[in-house]
């Protein structure tokens, strides 16, 4: 994976591990300490833990990911890699759609909306408050 490349970045931890996670666009390749996680961690169950992110937010075959994991056992390094993957993810997310969310609606516009007509229920509430007056 080339150091150059446009990447997003997340930091995971659990327990005693820190993970730290680039996403790379590419097809898919997950690489833990420079091993793949099932060479890294022995475990499938592990690998799975690791790869969950990915395969819920169907974004397995869009980002390669480059993991340093660091402290802890392996249950707890694995867990802290998903949580890094999951973190990355939500920049790569809020990345890919940031312009579209910041010009989707004016700050005038939702000042309406939120002082527009209260509704029958407050209107109510304004009639015993003033019946409750002398």
């Amino acid at each position: 994976m080339a150091d150059n490349a446009t990447y997003y970045y997340g930091t995971g931890r659990r327990k005693n591990a820190v993970a730290r996670v680039r996403l790379y666009p590419g097809e898919g390749t997950i690489m833990v300490n420079n091993k793949p996680p099932l060479q890294y961690f022995g475990r499938r169950m592990l690998e799975m833990v690791v790869v969950e992110p990915l395969r819920l937010t169907e974004s397995a075959k869009r980002f390669n990911v480059s993991a340093m994991v660091d402290g802890g056992g392996m249950s707890g390094q694995a867990g802290a890699v998903q949580h890094g993957i999951a973190r990355a993810l939500i920049v790569a997310d809020l990345h890919r759609a940031g312009a579209d969310r910041r010009g989707s609606r004016d700050a005038a516009g939702a000042e309406e909306a939120r002082v527009a007509d209260p509704g029958p229920a407050h209107e109510g509430a304004q009639e015993a408050r003033s019946q409750a007056r002398p």
